[in-house]
């Protein structure tokens, strides 16, 4: 099976800077969608999943700081570099504060920004493979095989859908504690969208079915925030 290429949002005013960057990143094998604008980044973001963004600092109608704080409330973990023309030592350190994984002045070097976005995702890619390294999880009176899709209460079993599954893998990964809708989204189903969100409702409702037989064992919405999943420790 061919491997499925990073996605990279790169949001760049310069339109000729921007497009040769473009076409360097997508020769070495990634997908990227070029904006121009911060409001454009921010809608793009929020309409689509990718696995890093390329922010400009100095643009039209919302700066890369400000779009850097939007991604930031939508995906805590996406890997962010700053493309800038600005040096100073405040902008920079600014950069980082947000939360940016390098902040890169331009002019630049192509290769070093390819090797840097390769060891982010190298980085992220073995620390997400690492927190899976669990499969077998206690939830309350139940036992769930994320890698056999499997939820077991005494002599009855339930085999999760994949979507179940990942849902309720990610919620065993924030147990007791917030599992932010957005995240939950992206990661699951690619986008925030009203629809998707709608889905996950459903499934969040499969799940709370499934769970009833135990009632220490809780599904609780934070409203407008996200779900948690109560189990007593």
């Amino acid at each position: 099976m061919e491997k499925e290429k990073n996605k990279v949002l790169l949001v760049e005013d310069d339109t000729n800077f921007g497009q040769v960057l473009k076409n360097y990143l997508e020769l070495h094998d990634f997908v990227v969608e070029l904006v121009r604008d911060g409001i454009l980044g921010l809608a793009a973001f929020r309409r689509e999943k990718f696995d890093v963004c390329l922010l400009d600092v100095m643009m039209p109608n919302m700066d890369g700081f400000t779009l850097a704080e939007e991604i930031r409330n939508v995906d805590p973990d996406v890997p962010l570099f700053f493309l800038s023309a600005k040096s100073m030592k405040e902008d920079i350190l600014k950069g980082y504060k947000l939360g940016a994984d390098d902040y890169i002045t331009k002019p630049f070097d192509s290769d070093v920004l390819l090797s840097k976005i390769k060891a982010i995702l190298k980085r992220n890619h073995d620390l997400y493979e690492r927190n899976h390294a669990q499969v077998d999880f206690q939830i309350g009176a139940y036992s769930f095989n994320s890698k056999l899709r499997t939820l077991k209460i005494g002599a009855g079993a339930q085999t999760l859908s994949p979507k179940e599954n990942e849902l309720l893998l990610m919620l065993c990964e924030y147990k007791n504690d917030l599992l932010p809708r957005e995240l939950a989204l992206k990661r699951i189903w690619g986008s925030d969208t009203y629809f998707n969100g709608r889905s996950m409702d459903v499934y969040i409702a499969k799940l709370r079915k499934y769970l009833k037989e135990d009632s220490t064992v809780e599904i609780v919405n934070i409203h407008g925030n996200g779900f948690r999943l109560v189990v007593p420790e």
